[in-house]
């Protein structure tokens, strides 16, 4: 499970980068970092490497889709990675490495097979952040002068709290977890181009910028963060599993009918956590930094060239493209140097 189901609840708007243009946001790094492992592939499947065998993809990704995002719409992201995990995501963590191993295992069977579209959608479900890709990730943000900070626990719940404080406009996630952490607004799929394939329906869909505003679905649905929270544990959050049959619909009946979890009916309240306030807690009252910057500093477009084509054998002429039009992006922008703000 990757973040709470509440797709068919929500109202979302499809939006565009000439819309956004301007526009501050705080990145989920991970899911940002999980969508390039997933869709920055051979035709084979199989992720870009380096001549060491070294995991490339995502560098792909930062490289060209970030840095238009930069130079080509004036965005301006803070990549925002995830700190020590809360105890209770250790399960879904484990969870997702189940799923990646055995994913794994049913491309080798289709590469095997030659059932070259079974293999991609097993294989786009194998892609693994690991302390090597943040690394990298890393390394490259600073070398583009885009800022990054780790949060003390959930990535999306230090990203919801700059954005409800106003130091970005919005969030940038793939999840909605943010809305339960209090974002006021979440921008999803912040990627030019590309198509994400659902496994379940063996089918891909193309990936068109949308924002989903936290008060208009309140509004709309009639209940409170709070209760959004409560109807979340019904469905399922990475901190808890949810109440077997309950989807966002029936979940959304019984938060109207009953209000809060505590007067649900006594075979509901006995799947939900013991320690309900401990759960909704880690949303309503998370752990994030309150102190950071999002100063941007100039690019390293020499370093840009040492790390990605010295090191991992990028080709020079489209590197040196990218880096010289960071640096153009950020002399156009001069006197909002060190204000990376909303």
């Amino acid at each position: 499970m990757l973040g709470v189901l509440l797709t068919p609840i929500l109202k979302r708007e499809q939006t565009s980068f000439k819309a956004l243009y301007g526009k501050s946001f705080a990145v989920d790094a991970s899911i940002e970092l999980h969508q390039f492992l997933a869709l920055i592939r051979k035709p084979d499947g199989s992720l870009f490497t380096d001549p060491k065998g070294r995991v490339t993809s995502h560098l792909i990704g930062l490289l060209t889709r970030t840095s238009r995002l930069v130079t080509d719409y004036k965005l301006r992201p803070v990549f925002v990675f995830d700190g020590r995990p809360n105890p209770l995501k250790r399960a879904t963590i484990e969870a997702r490495r189940k799923v990646q191993q055995k994913a794994q295992t049913e491309y080798v069977q289709a590469i095997a097979a030659k059932d070259y579209s079974r293999a991609w959608s097993k294989v786009v479900m194998t892609g693994r952040v690991t302390g090597e890709v943040l690394a990298d990730a890393k390394k490259l943000l600073s070398l583009m002068g885009i800022p990054w900070l780790e949060a003390l626990e959930d990535g999306e719940a230090q990203a919801s709290f700059m954005a409800a404080k106003g130091d970005v406009w919005a969030v940038g996630s793939k999840d909605y977890d943010c809305l339960l952490f209090g974002a006021p607004i979440l921008a999803r799929y912040l990627t030019l181009t590309g198509r994400e394939y659902l496994p379940s329906r063996t089918t891909s869909r193309p990936l068109i910028p949308e924002l989903v505003i936290l008060a208009d679905n309140l509004q709309a649905l009639e209940i409170s963060r709070e209760q959004m929270v409560d109807l979340a544990l019904l469905v399922g959050t990475d901190f808890n599993e949810g109440v077997m049959g309950i989807g966002p619909k029936k979940g959304l009946s019984l938060i109207r009918k009953y209000g809060v979890a505590e007067k649900f009916p006594e075979e509901i309240r006995r799947e939900l956590p013991k320690d309900l306030d401990g759960v909704r807690n880690i949303f309503l009252h998370p752990r994030v930094l309150e102190n950071y910057s999002l100063k941007r500093e100039r690019p390293d477009p020499h370093g840009i060239i040492e790390f990605l084509c010295e090191e991992r054998a990028f080709k020079r002429d489209r590197v040196q493209k990218v880096a010289d039009r960071l640096v153009e992006s950020l002399s156009e922008s001069d006197s909002q140097l060190g204000k990376w703000l909303a």
